[in-house]
């Protein structure tokens, strides 16, 4: 699964960016701040970066030149300044390609297949194995030793979730972000209501939770 490092402040629409990018497979970090952003592109391996230019704390010129200095990550501007000078500042920056607010998400997934083509990392496949289950991101489907499980949406977006992050332990904050959103005023409680719910349907009779818990911590499936 590639990975992407999204720096964006812009919090509706970086959501919006993470849920399409989630729905086809993409494994995707956001940091909402360039000083953020910055240590997150250095410290870790990605297999691209999208990258706002108005960002608080170091601008996305200077984050994008700092990256350059010491790793070729792709590296896609994203920002509503279209203007010619803007375009020429963002790739003599070291950005790979550019692309303006609005835009379809399609072009958007086209340019980073595009990059990811050219860099030798793209992966194409869809479907996350754990265990005897098999996930299908894009049909939205979940099978069991062959035999095709149903899911409510909530319950499939919290195995997506977690199946996504396998080995990394996903806290009831994290997951309710990602499936809930931001601004929901649903209790936190209900995350280990739908877990509870997930695990009558995946889990095998007298077999460990696919799903495990760590206490004071939060969910994780392991590989």
């Amino acid at each position: 699964m590639n990975r992407i490092l999204l720096i964006e402040d812009e919090k509706n629409l970086a959501r919006f960016i993470e849920l399409e990018l989630q729905h086809v497979s993409y494994s995707v970090t956001r940091a909402q701040d360039g000083i953020n952003g910055l240590k997150l592109a250095e410290e870790e391996n990605w297999d691209l970066i999208l990258l706002d230019l108005m960002l608080p704390g170091l601008n996305g010129i200077e984050v994008c030149r700092r990256i350059r200095k010491v790793k070729q990550t792709p590296v896609i501007i994203i920002t509503a300044r279209d203007g010619l000078s803007d375009k020429i500042n963002g790739l003599d920056s070291g950005a790979d390609d550019y692309i303006a607010k609005p835009f379809a998400i399609e072009e958007l997934l086209a340019r980073m297949r595009s990059l990811l083509r050219r860099a030798g990392t793209l992966l194409e496949g869809h479907l996350l194995v754990c265990q005897d289950l098999q996930l299908d991101a894009l049909g939205r489907t979940l099978t069991k030793a062959g035999e095709t499980l149903e899911l409510t949406k909530r319950e499939f977006d919290i195995l997506l979730v977690l199946m996504q992050n396998m080995g990394r332990v996903m806290t009831r904050e994290k997951l309710m972000e990602a499936v809930w959103g931001y601004e929901t005023d649903v209790e936190m409680k209900v995350v280990d209501v739908y877990i509870s719910y997930l695990r009558g349907k995946i889990d095998s009779p007298g077999q460990p939770s696919v799903v495990q818990t760590l206490r004071g911590l939060g969910y994780v499936i392991r590989k």
